[in-house]
């Protein structure tokens, strides 16, 4: 049975070595001192020990408030979750023998799901003998295709797979406007009133 690892590192009382690398608070090296003296420093400044190398020989430790640094690490790791993008597939399903008005409804849905960011699964179910002629499906595949023209693009072409025949969306990436510099004119007109 293997021994249960933290991913934390050792702190103040835990750290074991008798010799450590001691690093001051700015990432100066201080140099090799006994565990004792390290404790000792670091409590005069009121700092915590923390192990940041425990495999180099001797171990580094460096003098931290250990609160604030695990704080500011929360806070780095939640602005990083929320500059992620998650990747979202809707589903949209259609008919061969689908409406002029129901079509239209759902090439709005399309067109929403597009102007959101997320992807598009556009299926085609075939019932019956339906499936005898799947260029019905395909025509109207199509037909999606060049409606939604400026906001997505198709990722996956129509493929038939049994009574089913999908096909993927992806919306269109727009670059970024970029902000104007606060030194250049906004608009002739604005400033000639």
């Amino acid at each position: 049975m293997r021994p249960i690892t933290s991913k934390e590192p050792r702190v103040n009382d835990r750290i074991r070595a008798r010799e450590v690398r001691l690093v001051d608070p700015d990432g100066g090296q201080i140099g090799v001192k006994s565990i004792e003296e390290a404790r000792w420093l670091a409590d005069q400044l009121g700092l915590d020990l923390v192990e940041v190398a425990p495999d180099a020989r001797p171990p580094v430790v460096r003098m931290m408030d250990y609160g604030r640094y695990k704080y500011e690490q929360s806070v780095r790791a939640r602005e990083a979750r929320k500059k992620q993008t998650r990747t979202v597939v809707k589903e949209v399903q259609f008919r061969p023998k689908i409406s002029s008005n129901d079509f239209d409804v759902k090439r709005k849905r399309v067109e929403r799901f597009l102007g959101d960011g997320d992807k598009v699964k556009v299926t085609m179910r075939f019932r019956g003998r339906e499936v005898t002629h799947p260029e019905l499906g395909r025509e109207i595949l199509e037909r999606l295709v060049d409606s939604v023209e400026g906001l997505g693009t198709v990722e996956t072409m129509p493929r038939l797979d049994g009574r089913q025949m999908t096909m993927v969306l992806a919306p269109v990436r727009r670059p970024t406007p970029q902000r104007e510099s606060k030194n250049e004119p906004q608009d002739a007109a604005t400033e000639e009133e």
